[in-house]
């Protein structure tokens, strides 16, 4: 069986803790997932299995524990009294890594190779002033697709697998404070690869000092010793408060995915979309039929 990390063993361990089954204002269920690997991986691809765990909370398993005798029907055992929806899983086959995601309990499952990878630790080295608040990742992160609607039937599945991992949000209701997260998907029709960014939203104020701008981006306390009269200050910075850029910070970890198989089941069933044909998904998936 899949276990989890849980201190005192005794209490029921849930894969997010505090956090609802239903959106209150939408009146939706909230996805949830499982990230987790299939197979014996290298130390890079670990560290992305973790990285993509980071990528999807709040609403994940973050400490998912995992054995090398676990079975595929062990999560979804475990995934079910725990209410979640989607699985995310790594393996490394001979040939290229994969990455699949599919919906519990009866699928789909969409396979896609990993041609390219950053982890979110070598995008922070390649920035010179690298950010990631740990506050981030208190609320999902936004999904956007580009490209997605010039293809076929199997481009329309990818797409509404992907919009529905993540909450549905209420345009009329959300609270911008809580947009700070973006996921971006974007297809490219000629070299049917697909970009995976993940980014912070930064929202930086504009048409005012550096000075102003550090005191509204970081609520830092100002030094106001020289000056006898504050309402200038005041009305500076509520004046810079309501006009700002939005910018975008990349976080990883960078992707770049090629869609190679749909199936109908949860990584078996009939197969809906194949790339290669089938005698070539045979001899890349040898090891999803342990299970």
């Amino acid at each position: 069986m899949a276990r989890f990390k849980n201190k005192n063993k005794k209490a029921p361990v849930r894969p997010v803790k505090n956090q609802p089954s239903v959106d209150h204002i939408t009146g939706q269920k909230i996805p949830k997932s499982f990230v987790f690997s299939r197979g014996k991986l290298p130390g890079p691809l670990r560290d992305l299995e973790l990285d993509l765990r980071k990528l999807m909370l709040p609403h994940t398993a973050l400490k998912l524990k995992e054995k090398k005798r676990n079975k595929l029907k062990d999560f979804l055992n475990v995934a079910g009294p725990m209410g979640v929806t989607h699985f995310l899983m790594i393996s490394n086959p001979k040939s290229i890594p994969h990455l699949r995601v599919a919906r519990t309990p009866q699928g789909p499952t969409i396979t896609f190779e990993i041609h390219e990878y950053a982890l979110a630790a070598d995008i922070a080295r390649s920035q010179a002033r690298p950010s990631c608040p740990k506050e981030l990742f208190s609320n999902s992160p936004l999904i956007v697709l580009s490209g997605f609607g010039s293809g076929g039937q199997h481009l329309k599945l990818t797409t509404i697998m992907f919009q529905n991992i993540f909450p549905a949000i209420d345009i009329n209701t959300v609270k911008l404070s809580s947009c700070r997260r973006i996921v971006l998907l974007n297809y490219n029709n000629e070299t049917k690869l697909i970009d995976f960014r993940h980014y912070f939203i930064r929202l930086q104020p504009i048409g005012v000092s550096q000075r102003i701008r550090k005191f509204v981006q970081k609520h830092e306390v100002p030094d106001l010793r020289n000056l006898q009269d504050v309402s200038d200050f005041v009305t500076k910075v509520n004046r810079a408060s309501t006009k700002s850029a939005v910018r975008l910070q990349e976080i990883g970890p960078r992707m770049t995915l090629r869609l190679v198989k749909i199936e109908e089941g949860l990584c078996s069933g009939a197969v809906i979309f194949s790339e290669f044909g089938k005698e070539a998904d045979d001899a890349h998936e040898e090891e999803d039929h342990e299970d």
